[in-house]
């Protein structure tokens, strides 16, 4: 199976169907290698240092690790001797494995020739850094076993390169030993508990992970009952095996961190090796060296299982090494350390600055405005988004890294706000629902109003002609007079109800002309008997061109109307206020009283025929049904607001009327 270098792999990414958008991944990578793409979080590999923390945090498995298993079974396949060489962090893992040398038989029945363990090539590393220590007082440097931090340092403190010990990791340094001992034409694969080791070297050929491990010996039914233990192949350990835990390296190497005497800080886990960086480049730090690790100890690397505990696996590993100090046998371990103690354990670093270009300050206002950040009191700082601060968030966002919605107190106020959108749009529409019910129903009792009127006008006309002559030729003192006269009277009423009836149809025409509107509204106050006790007001002072094109018989009927309603409506005196505004469009009547109100059941039925809440003889009920007609022929609108709260003393009826200024 081809595949690409080490180095150039995509080894992190994210399962877009799993990803529920929590930032956890965000807050958690020392890169800020994660992108938010509409709402999903995505790994920008060329920025990655594969520490893997997004991968342990991640509680829906949305972030996952390149799984290299069928690389790895390709390799065994191709003829060339295979060789295993596992972290001496594999006690932790395996810890229903009691026997190590079982452990040894079933990673060797996967089809491994040889089967060596780091711990030797730690004790080698161990040896050479506390040579560097103590040859090169002068200077400080930084441990170089954890290739995240190495990433970490290349991309993004690239001045702190010079101060990374020169030294090989522990498994490169065996993955050496190894091809001096068998030759160059062998495949070494390596099995620890770190993603990182996937992308740090091509000296080895392949890396899995202990997860991987445990996949393979599912997927091939090894198990401890199928194999017979076997020790590993030498060359042995040594103290290296306690590489793995916290002072691992300074353990092995002889070197303390004591308060006192020592020089050496060890900061592990994402916040503590990042701090440390930065004391360290600011100059605070430049008389310590630094052991750092990006994980709490290798023990606890993403390429272990989820649910072990740290101090248990750390016991777990001091068990093995003191078993294994005790039973190694120290004068062929010096054997193979004086065989292997010229082996080149150098190595090289590069400079890769992948540091984002930082803002204009400008330009982080913008954004943290845009999410309501006017001022410093608004930075809650609440870290909800994955960022340390509002302005780092900011910050993102204007890199391409980050998007808004990812502030929770601004997406719960962009929520909120779009609650009562939708609230007063909702209200909108059940007013408009109701608005269309009522102007059907007043369309269906037009119809119907305009063929009653049609049936009865010819017929009503024939009775009111007749009624006439038969009056002409009464004597005006006969009681047929009287009987006659009665007739007439009451049928020039019916002709009256039909062409109000006919108005409310909009069967009429609209003679339109040119209408001081001002002028109207007088005329229509001085057309009604006004009692003393009313006091009514005309207010224009919102109104700037009092000219628009109306029918000013129709209007006049219509405005009298409401105003005889009102009167009616405060026997006891009141007020009247009919007021007139404009916008680009209509113009705009309100004619409100302070009178007794319209009960809320009373309200959607007051434009329809012949509906009154007068009593039988006073009202026709076609005084509002004739107005709404009217206005309608404008094509305008007519609404109706009341008031009748008794308890609360709010009375009073208000009537707009909104009209086009011009044809």
């Amino acid at each position: 199976m081809n595949r690409v270098s080490n180095k150039n792999r995509d080894l992190v990414y994210t399962l877009k169907n799993r990803c529920r958008v929590c930032y956890t991944c965000v807050r958690e990578c020392p890169a800020k290698a994660i992108k938010i793409i509409n709402g999903q979080a995505e790994v920008l590999n060329e920025r990655c240092i594969v520490c893997g923390n997004c991968t342990k945090v991640c509680s829906q498995g949305a972030k996952v690790f390149l799984n290299t298993v069928d690389y790895v079974y390709s390799l065994l396949k191709n003829g060339n001797k295979n060789i295993a060489i596992v972290a001496p962090s594999f006690p932790a893992e395996f810890e229903e494995i009691s026997n190590y040398k079982i452990f040894v038989s079933m990673v060797r029945a996967i089809g491994f020739d040889v089967v060596s363990e780091v711990a030797f090539g730690a004790d080698l590393v161990a040896k050479k850094y506390r040579e560097l220590i103590d040859q090169r007082n002068d200077k400080c440097f930084i441990s170089s076993d954890c290739p995240a931090v190495v990433s970490y340092i290349e991309h993004y403190h690239p001045a702190l390169v010079k101060d990374l010990a020169p030294i090989a990791s522990p498994m490169v340094t065996m993955s050496r030993v190894m091809k001096k001992k068998y030759g160059d034409d062998v495949n070494i694969i390596f099995i620890g508990p770190c993603v990182a080791k996937k992308s740090e070297t091509d000296e080895v050929d392949e890396m899995i992970t202990f997860t991987e491990l445990r996949d393979i010996f599912e997927q091939k039914e090894i198990t401890q009952k199928t194999v017979q233990a076997s020790e590993f192949d030498p060359p042995l350990g040594g103290k290296g095996a306690i590489f793995p835990v916290s002072r691992g390296l300074l353990q092995t190497a002889g070197v303390t961190d004591d308060v006192f005497d020592g020089n050496i800080i060890v900061a592990e886990g994402r916040n503590n090796f990042q701090e440390a960086i930065k004391e360290f480049e600011d100059g605070l730090l430049r008389s310590q060296h630094l052991e750092l690790l990006s994980c709490d100890g290798c023990i606890m690397g993403p390429g272990m299982s989820s649910k072990g505990k740290h101090y248990t696996r750390r016991i777990l590993v001091n068990n093995y090494v003191q078993k294994k100090i005790n039973s190694l046998k120290e004068t062929k371990w010096q054997k193979y350390i004086d065989e292997y103690i010229d082996i080149d354990l150098s190595a090289k670093f590069e400079a890769k600055r992948k540091i984002l270009k930082f803002p204009d300050l400008n330009e982080i206002q913008k954004v943290l405005e845009s999410m309501g950040k006017k001022d410093p009191k608004d930075h809650l700082n609440c870290g909800a988004c994955g960022y340390e601060s509002c302005e780092d968030h900011a910050t993102a966002i204007v890199q391409g890294l980050a998007e808004n919605e990812m502030c929770l107190p601004f997406t719960i106020e962009k929520l909120h706000n779009s609650v009562n959108e939708l609230a007063i749009t909702n209200n909108k529409l059940t007013s408009i629902q109701q608005a269309l019910k009522q102007s059907e129903k007043m369309a269906s009792m037009g119809q119907l109003s305009a063929g009653i009127a049609h049936e009865l006008n010819n017929p009503l006309g024939v009775v009111v002609m007749y009624a006439n002559i038969l009056l002409d030729e009464s004597a005006k003192d006969s009681q047929v007079y009287k009987d006659l006269k009665l007739i007439v009277d009451q049928t020039n009423r019916c002709k009256k109800i039909v062409g109000g009836l006919l108005n409310f149809a909009r069967k009429n025409q609209v003679n339109y002309s040119k209408i001081n509107i001002i002028k109207l509204a007088e005329q229509c106050t001085e057309a009604v008997i006004i009692p003393k006790n009313i006091d009514i007001h005309i207010d224009s002072s919102e109104l700037n061109d009092s000219f628009a094109m109306l029918d000013h018989e129709q209007m006049t009927q219509v405005i009298t109307n409401i105003i005889k309603n009102a009167v009616d409506a405060m026997p006891k005196g009141g007020k009247i206020e009919i007021k007139m505004k404009e916008n680009k469009e209509n113009a705009i009547f309100s004619i409100k009283d302070s009178g007794i109100g319209i009960d809320p059941e009373a309200l959607d039925k007051i434009f329809e025929p012949f509906y009154t809440t007068k009593g039988i003889g006073v009202g026709t009920g076609l005084g509002l049904a004739t107005a709404y007609g009217i206005v309608k022929m404008h094509k305008g609108k007519i609404t109706v607001y009341s008031n009748n709260d008794s308890e609360k003393g709010t009375t009073g009826t208000e009537f707009k009327i909104s009209i086009p200024r011009f044809t």
